[in-house]
């Protein structure tokens, strides 16, 4: 009795052993599972443009397609004697309800240059002041704002940081001419009358012969500071930063990825103003031992391409197509035309611009729009045959989900929500996605259940976008 007791003791034991492996071994799965899942993004309601792959999972029969702007109308002729032929490295900023213009004169290379001013309250029709600041050939009737100390490429900002004093509203970077491998810092008031910073350079290691800029960084809660240097052993971007506008951290080059060396005159870095997570920038890029005309008077060919960035120091080369190209005008085959201006600005409610130089070089120099699409540098663009992109798993606050979108009268937009592990959504699935087909800049997109996805809120979930002949710019949930 007592040896049958034992055995069934024993019994007992192994049935619990292999119960506890069992459990064991479920629960490893389990945790095994849950790890494998790529953590969900928190977007809230923020925009998201497809100048990158960050958010996105996969694409089949979709493709990221860079929109090169609409060439529009010129915008300022470098005509006065004082501006002249190399007038360049111009900022346009956008202050309260009046677009300002900043820009090195230079009618001739052996002679000074100084920074010049207009103005605009629309962004396309613009007027050069009479400021009576700076005295040109005996007379101060001019737009010349400054020629003294840190002039030569001179590049102003609205300050954003929070608490900053009314006297030092507008800031500035400048490069010094004896020596020239430094960079002064200005502060102002009122963005016409302006005073150096200290007596000292603020930012001295790099090369500085182009446009230098900088600008407070909302998401590092740090002035940051964009300019030339050499690396790789071509003309290149570095950065800097700073608490104070004063003392400045080391040089840092901006990371490119595994993208071949290529010449960057300019930078004109900037946060997106609809969507200030991302770093845009617009440099020049130049081909120096290219001539396209005989009688051009120097080598070099430029042009400007776009670059975008998350943290403002890795930037993404998904497209390294140019932006602008020269076109066929012969005078813009030169060394500093189709370089873009510091500056993308919201010009009309459907449409953002920026400024680019054309025929640098020559007495007819001037500076012309180009417009973009609101959101529409880049878009998820699927032909006729259709396709469709899976983004990374995200969450979201909000009730709509808002489309930008252009379809082809043939084409359409169709949206699932899946889970995070694929498996659609109830009332959400392609099943419950009707065709949206048309061209808006912020349409909500409507299941055959609603719009309302404000029970998908703060869950993590993937959109399943389906495209057929169509363009979409860019998404975000909101109310």
């Amino acid at each position: 009795m007592q040896n049958h007791g034992a055995g069934v003791f024993r019994e007992l034991q192994a049935i619990s052993l292999v119960l506890v492996t069992l459990a064991a071994a479920a629960m490893l799965a389990f945790l095994g599972s849950v790890l494998a899942q790529p953590a969900a993004v928190d977007i809230a309601n923020r925009l998201e443009l497809f100048v990158d792959q960050h958010r996105i999972e996969t694409m089949r029969g979709v493709r990221l397609q860079l929109h090169p702007p609409r060439r529009a109308e010129v915008v300022l002729r470098f005509d006065k004697p004082w501006e002249g032929r190399h007038s360049a490295y111009v900022t346009v900023l956008k202050d309260g309800d009046r677009y300002r213009m900043y820009y090195r004169g230079w009618p001739a290379i052996d002679g000074p240059d100084q920074v010049c001013y207009a103005e605009s309250l629309d962004g396309i029709h613009w007027v050069k002041p009479d400021l009576g600041l700076v005295e040109w050939q005996g007379y101060k009737r001019n737009n010349i704002l400054w020629n003294g100390i840190g002039r030569h490429n001179f590049t102003p900002f609205v300050d954003a940081r929070p608490g900053v004093p009314p006297s030092e509203r507008y800031k500035a970077v400048g490069r010094g001419l004896n020596p020239r491998n430094r960079l002064w810092g200005f502060v102002s008031a009122d963005g016409i009358h302006w005073r150096t910073v200290g007596d000292e350079p603020v930012i001295t290691d790099g090369k500085f012969d182009s446009q230098n800029l900088a600008f407070w960084d909302r998401n590092r809660n740090k002035y940051v500071a964009y300019f030339r240097t050499s690396h790789r052993g071509v003309r290149a971007i570095a950065r800097a930063e700073s608490d104070d506008f004063r003392h400045w951290s080391p040089t840092t080059p901006i990371e490119l990825g595994d993208t071949p060396p290529e010449h960057f005159y300019t930078n004109a870095t900037l946060l997106y103003f609809r969507a200030p997570h991302y770093y845009f920038a617009f440099p020049k890029r130049f081909n120096p031992q290219r001539k396209r005309l005989d009688w051009h008077h120097k080598t070099g060919i430029s042009e400007a391409v776009v670059l975008s960035s998350r943290d403002g120091l890795h930037f993404d080369r998904t497209f390294m197509q140019t932006l602008i190209r020269p076109g066929r005008d012969e005078r813009n085959w030169g060394d500093r035309s189709s370089m873009p201006a510091w500056g993308l600005h919201q010009t009309a409610s459907d449409e953002m611009s920026l400024y680019y130089s054309q025929h640098y070089g020559f007495d007819t120099a001037h500076m012309r729009r180009g417009v973009f699409r609101l959101d529409g540098i880049a878009s998820a663009h699927a032909g006729y045959e259709g396709g469709e992109l899976v983004t990374k798993p995200l969450l979201f606050e909000g009730r709509r989900l808002i489309l930008n979108y252009a379809t082809s009268a043939s084409g359409s937009v169709r949206v699932e929500v899946q889970e995070i592990n694929g498996k659609p959504i109830p009332g959400f699935a392609l099943a419950d996605a009707p065709e949206l087909y048309g061209d808006a800049i912020a349409e909500p997109y409507t299941w055959t259940s609603g719009a309302d996805v404000d029970s998908l809120a703060g869950k993590p979930v993937r959109l399943r976008f389906v495209l057929k002949d169509t363009d979409l710019y860019s998404y975000r949930f909101g109310d």
